[in-house]
């Protein structure tokens, strides 16, 4: 274990040192091996005032960092050291060829310690572990105790390094500090700023450098929204500004969303440009200005409808209301954009209220357009029973897969015809092979994508026919925020400013017919008393087909087959977070459902019993069980306190929280997008893998609906919850509650393993599935990484 010097420095005060040179600098012969020495202590003990850290630059008292800053302040500011001092030759304390190096202590053993450290000889002392020799000439060292601290240490080496630093001075503290805190202040300080992207000049670069990009021709594209000349001619002017990015400029047609010109660009893929602010320079004149956007991180580069809503929750928590109000959800996937307008206009300036209102009614409407042109139209409604689904139109394969993702599903189809799986997928995509299954199973694999939850036993081969309780309780919700923001902002009444065509109200096949006649936006003044009626209907229709009394849960729809389908989803719980269950049908929930999916990291996606079995041939899928993502945490939590069940909300918060905290603990400050919440491990041996786990040596942007789900957990815990789950105390023993056979859970899944090894090896089955997730580095393999770099200079 490396050993941390202490050289019993006394300074004047904690929070204060000498500059002036007549006193002794108790580091100045360090360089010689002798040790410093030890100047008369006063009793001065450690004031709590960081904000009077201050240090030397130059002849000047200069402030210090505090403790905690962020790495861009702690680092990357001018050196600034707490005393005079000079250097050894060999940069670190007390160090000598024939001793371990160590890191020199110029504090006092009641004040706050820090540390001189020379960075890249810092790195050695932990790559030296085995001279354990401490007989550093009287002087008293300190360890390192636990990963925890190791791994911190080596991570803010890492951060020093990024800034250029070759000697720092290391506060203990940040080592040995509260992992709910940093992690909390890392998401907050660092990771929001890692993950925002402008498409600018400058941000273009990053974004259209795309790894899914599988095209022949990968240059970069932009497509810009239809009519918008300014926008484009903006685009053009940076293209001629930067030729190396040779970027070409798209203008979309106004019907943009098209099948046949959407399958056209399956092979000019490109990024999309987003709503743009107007900006007057020193010389009057008139730019437009990238507004900034949160990616959800690792892979995906790109904007996506929920990720975008639940990493804004978790910037309203973290008070950056300019980046929440500028995402704009611009993809058709789970409808969120009323609760999370409304959740900023709550927030915004109370002074300003004629343009929070302006602001509101443009959200409002552009939520009003999406309801009716989208979601109430065929054919996502099903005007028999009155439900949405997810029922996207498309030709083609899906272009947004991993290259080989369909492969078992073309290969008996190209078999049949004597040609190969590329042959057949050209064939089909340019309408020459003709193949109604194949036709029926990109229909549900789009709603699929479309639902967010893709993949997931639940959806397969039937989503398109599924009027799924998430999509209408979101739908539900959309109902009463477009009354409600009618009745607070508009008095009960808003006329349209965009027409189109109005869904047909009341809900009937006939009306639904062509040649119907339709009403217009424009034509139709918007009421919350029709908002609300809708909202009503919704609910009776809800509970008419998908409420199930004896098993106190709700389940989807299938349109096609007129029942339930039976698979147990914790997307039951959503109507709880829309408000749409009734105190009594609540109850039940907590009661009958929410135990199906509580485990010991929170609230699994789904039921091992409704998943089945996993064999070679049917491998997970990760949106099912043992397998939890933020958004259903977060909807439940919020869900449950809506309807009083405070308790559970916390207890369902605590473990998601422990489970967060023990992954960053263990595994060198991991936050990744999913958990298997059964065995607490970010380990997913489902088809996607894991996003977020690869980085080097130090965690800088965590995956974004992950990171907001900490930051709103933290909020679900009382005090005493948050220092019990700091010591990462599980929450069965904080809660009283049975622990988890994790041993069960570790032996079924070597069970399946064994099985499909042993299928493979004998040639059936199928080959084995390659895992393409990353696992996090541990210690000792950051340790070693850092061994062979270090031993390249």
């Amino acid at each position: 274990m490396a050993a941390l010097q202490d050289n019993k420095a006394k300074v004047t005060s904690a929070s204060t040192t000498p500059t002036d040179p007549s006193i002794a600098d108790p580091l100045a012969a360090v360089g010689a091996g002798i040790p410093p020495p030890l100047p008369q202590t006063n009793g001065a003990t450690s004031p709590p005032a960081l904000s009077q850290r201050v240090g030397k630059l130059g002849l000047t008292e200069t402030k210090l960092p505090d403790v905690h800053a962020e790495p861009h302040e702690y680092y990357g500011g001018a050196e600034v050291w707490t005393r005079a001092r000079t250097f050894s030759n060999s940069g670190v304390a007390g160090t000598t060829k024939r001793r371990p190096p160590q890191m020199g202590d110029e504090s006092t053993a009641s004040a706050p310690r820090r540390f001189l450290i020379d960075v890249e000889e810092t790195m050695r002392i932990v790559l030296e572990q085995e001279d354990t020799d401490r007989n550093s000439n009287a002087h008293k060292t300190f360890d390192i105790r636990g990963n925890y601290m190791l791994s911190n240490l080596l991570q803010e080496l890492a951060l020093a390094r990024d800034y250029g630093r070759k000697r720092i001075v290391l506060d203990e503290a940040r080592l040995a500090e509260n992992p709910v805190d940093r992690l909390s202040r890392m998401i907050k300080n660092s990771f929001w700023n890692a993950l925002t992207r402008r498409i600018d000049a400058e941000g273009l670069e990053v974004a259209c450098a795309d790894p899914k990009n599988r095209s022949q021709h990968t240059k970069a594209r932009i497509y810009i929204p239809h009519g918008e000349e300014e926008m484009a001619e903006h685009y053009r002017q940076i293209g001629r500004e930067k030729p190396n990015l040779n970027l070409t400029v798209d203008m979309l047609p106004k019907n943009c969303d098209d099948p046949a010109f959407v399958k056209s660009l399956n092979d000019k893929p490109g990024i999309l440009a987003l709503a743009m602010d107007r900006k007057v320079d020193a010389n009057g004149k008139a730019k437009l200005e990238a507004i900034p956007f949160i990616v959800p991180g690792a892979r995906f580069n790109e904007k996506y409808g929920w990720d975008s809503y639940f990493m804004a929750l978790g910037l309203l928590v973290d008070g950056k209301m300019d980046l929440a109000k500028g995402i704009y959800l611009t993809r058709s996937q789970p409808p969120f954009l009323t609760d999370l307008a409304l959740q900023i206009y709550n927030q915004l300036d109370r002074s300003q209220k004629a343009e929070n209102k302006s602001w509101l009614k443009r959200v409002i409407q552009a939520s009003i357009k999406e309801y009716h042109s989208y979601w109430m139209s065929e054919p996502s409604l099903d005007p028999v029973s009155g439900l949405s689904r997810y029922r996207p139109v498309g030709l083609g394969i899906p272009p947004e897969t991993e290259a080989t993702h369909f492969t078992h599903i073309l290969q008996p189809y190209a078999q049949k015809l004597g040609i190969s799986v590329n042959e057949y997928i050209d064939g089909y995509n340019d309408l020459k092979i003709h193949e109604p299954e194949l036709d029926e199973y990109f229909l549900h694999d789009r709603g699929v994508r479309e639902s967010g939850h893709d993949t997931s036993y639940r959806l397969d081969r039937k989503c398109a026919d599924l009027g799924t309780v998430d999509l209408n309780s979101l739908l539900y919700k959309y109902e009463v925020d477009i009354g409600s923001a009618i009745e607070v902002g508009f008095d009960g009444e808003m006329d349209m400013e965009e027409d189109f065509p109005l869904s047909p109200w009341p809900i009937t096949p006939e009306a639904f017919q062509a040649g119907a006649s339709r009403q217009t936006s424009t034509q139709v003044i918007q009421t919350t008393k029709h908002w609300h009626e809708r909202a009503a209907r919704r609910k009776e229709v809800m509970d008419e087909l998908c409420w199930n009394d004896g098993a106190g849960m709700y389940f989807d729809y299938d349109t096609k087959a007129k029942k339930q389908a039976r698979y147990e989803s914790v997307t039951t719980l959503w109507p709880l977070w829309a408000g749409c269950a009734s105190e009594t049908q609540a109850l039940k929930l907590v009661e009958h459902a929410l135990p199906k999916f509580e485990v010991a990291g929170g609230l699994v996606s789904g039921t091992e019993e409704s998943r089945g079995i996993i064999s070679l041939d049917r491998p997970n899928r990760q949106w099912d069980y043992p397998y939890a993502w933020p958004p259903h945490q977060i909807m439940a939590w919020v869900g449950l306190e809506r309807y009083g069940f405070v308790d559970d909300a916390a207890r369902l918060a605590y473990r998601w929280i422990y489970m967060m905290t023990l992954s960053f603990v263990d595994f060198n400050g991991i936050v990744p997008e999913k958990f298997d919440a059964v065995e607490l491990s970010h380990m997913v041996d489902a088809e996607y893998g894991n996003q977020g786990t690869d980085f080097r040596y130090v965690p800088r942007e965590g995956f974004g609906w992950m990171n907001s789900a900490y930051q709103i957990g933290l909020q679900c815990l009382s005090t005493g919850m948050r220092r019990a789950v700091a010591n990462c105390v599980p929450p069965w023993v904080f809660f009283n509650l049975p622990a988890p056979d994790f041993t069960s859970a570790k032996k079924r899944r070597a069970e399946r393993e064994a099985r499909e090894a042993e299928a493979a090896a004998s040639g059936h089955g199928g080959a084995p599935k390659h895992e393409i997730h990353h696992d996090p580095p541990s210690l000792e393999e950051a340790v070693a990484k850092l061994k062979l770099e270090l031993g390249s200079h």
